[in-house]
């Protein structure tokens, strides 16, 4: 039997938030017990802080990125024939159409990658995300969904803090998008053996 799909490994999740702020409040701890006052209080509340800030803002996405970058490599020594690859904010999907196989890699399981048959998928779309009525129509997120294993995929092709009308070249251009990968994921099912 096959493994599900995890987009989110809750240990990891924890661990990514929780972990850098343990360790900040073991050395805040620390320094008001043995350094109440001097450089070792001052050296044990800001480093921590520092590394912990530093984490967050670059620690996951350089893990995210290592891990995709030997992903790919294992697929072309695997013979993989990348026909497209699209990464999303927090996900990559890698999709052999002649093969009929995806790979998935997922920001919050980045040490967890996935090759599915293309099978697997039941069903794929776009979402323009479109809202509104009259002038006030538009959208502000793109992006294209496809279900495995019952688990909904969504990987933004657009994304604003701001809503952009349906005939802006920003939407138009992650509609243009999420249907090329559609389209890749469809030939890929058709052509899944």
């Amino acid at each position: 039997m096959e493994e599900k799909i995890k987009k989110i490994n809750i240990l990891y999740l924890l661990g990514y938030i929780f972990g850098p702020m343990a360790i900040c409040a073991i050395c805040f701890l620390i320094s008001y017990l043995y350094f109440p006052k001097g450089n070792g209080a001052v050296i044990l509340i800001m480093g921590p802080s520092l590394l912990s800030i530093i984490w967050w803002i670059f620690g996951g996405s350089q893990i995210y990125k290592t891990v995709t970058r030997k992903f790919e490599k294992e697929l072309d020594s695997k013979g993989f024939n990348r026909n497209q690859t699209f990464y999303g904010k927090g996900k990559v999907v890698i999709i052999d159409a002649n093969k009929g196989q995806i790979g998935l890699v997922f920001f919050w399981n980045p040490f967890k990658t996935y090759i599915i048959p293309a099978s697997k998928v039941s069903k794929a779309w776009v979402d323009d995300g479109k809202g509104g009525i009259g002038f006030l129509e538009g959208s502000s997120r793109v992006s294209f969904l496809f279900i495995v294993d019952d688990i909904k995929i969504r990987v933004d092709t657009f994304t604003s803090n701001q809503r952009f009308r349906m005939d802006s070249e920003y939407i138009l251009t992650g509609i243009s998008k999420a249907d090329m990968m559609v389209k890749m994921i469809e030939e890929a099912r058709s052509n899944c053996k």
